[in-house]
């Protein structure tokens, strides 16, 4: 990082991803010259900790980028719609963590190791917009591949944590594990059915053509990303009862033959990848070696026999770091580098 410093601003501080943005701005040593702890009402009176120092949580209103040179943003897409026009109009360069702003034209969508030209484009609204977790990992893997090779399709299966509905989810599975081995009732309130011991096919609302709208998410956001329209995309998007760490297998169909070996080293040399891919010995991609991390481990490396071009692989991350935190931090520290 340069010698300049920034004042920075944290909206939606006290949810899980805002507790990261924090935790990875001190792991980065991100030249921070003041912070600002923003949350709702409900929050004020808090205190949270950063570079040893407790700082007060306080009230997100319009007045509160004044000054405030950098805005990561974590607190929901209504908030995100309503405040990230408010800061950039005060000069603040917003990172948004919410859907709100990833499909507008106007909105860099970047993922610093794929596409981290695009935040250049920041200057049309002042809003950058964090990618959807699953779909960061995904595309982190896919750029080097679409690179070498050409990619024309893409089929995508989610195994998601509930980590990533938030901390009202993670309590959730934590006490209706413990009701269930303890022969108790569990209580349902986050999810629609009980997320213990099941997998649900069901991430955010339904669409009229059936599908969800994380599984769009991931078809609109990886097309945007890679800057390509004409990339065929299905997914299916799942919770699964995992605490933290999103899991994925994909297959990937090439314009242009490759095979398992060329794709694994290929990934091997990748910037924020590490294989893992030695099933002999039992070695592969797992969620939980993910959580706590910020590389995408990429695995189950094999050609895909049922058509000519195809490859297969199972991708891990952090969801709450890489899919989330890390990335907008990777995006502010490409902001401070060289645009501001």
């Amino acid at each position: 990082m340069s010698k300049k410093t920034f004042n920075v601003a944290v909206a939606g501080a006290t949810g899980a991803v805002g507790n990261q943005m924090i935790a990875c701005l001190e792991e980065a040593d991100f030249p921070v010259k003041s912070i600002r702890l923003l949350a709702s009402a409900r929050s004020i009176g808090r205190k949270l900790r950063f570079r040893g120092d407790l700082v007060d949580v306080e009230q997100l209103t319009e007045k509160s980028f004044t000054g405030m040179d950098i805005a990561l943003f974590s607190a929901g897409g209504s908030t995100s719609e309503q405040f990230a026009p408010i800061a950039a109009k005060a000069g603040c360069v917003v990172v948004d963590n919410s859907s709100a702003w990833r499909m507008d034209a106007q909105v860099p969508l970047v993922v610093p190791e794929v596409n981290p030209h695009a935040v250049a484009q920041y200057t049309q609204k002042g809003i950058i917009a964090n990618p959807n977790c699953s779909t960061i990992q995904m595309v982190v893997a896919l750029k080097p591949i679409h690179r070498q090779y050409g990619i024309r399709r893409v089929v995508v299966s989610t195994y998601q944590s509930v980590s990533g509905t938030g901390k009202k989810a993670i309590e959730e599975l934590f006490n209706q594990t413990r009701a269930m081995i303890n022969f108790l009732e569990a209580e349902t309130r986050v999810y629609p059915h009980r997320i213990a011991f099941n997998c649900l096919p069901h991430i955010d609302k339904f669409l009229d053509n059936g599908y969800t709208k994380e599984e769009m998410k991931m078809v609109n956001e990886t097309r945007k990303i890679l800057e390509d329209p004409d990339i065929a995309i299905t997914a299916t998007t799942v919770r699964v009862p995992v605490f933290f760490g999103h899991s994925e297998a994909v297959n990937v169909e090439t314009r242009h033959a490759c095979s398992a070996d060329e794709v694994r080293a290929l990934l091997a040399s990748a910037p924020g990848i590490k294989v893992v891919d030695d099933p002999a010995c039992n070695r592969y991609p797992l969620a939980i070696d993910a959580a706590g991390q910020d590389l995408t481990l990429v695995g189950r490396i094999r050609q895909d026999e049922s058509i000519p071009n195809g490859i297969n692989m199972w991708i891990a991350a952090d969801n709450i770091r890489k899919g989330a935190a890390t990335n907008a931090v990777q995006i502010a520290q490409i902001l401070g580098e060289h645009y501001l």
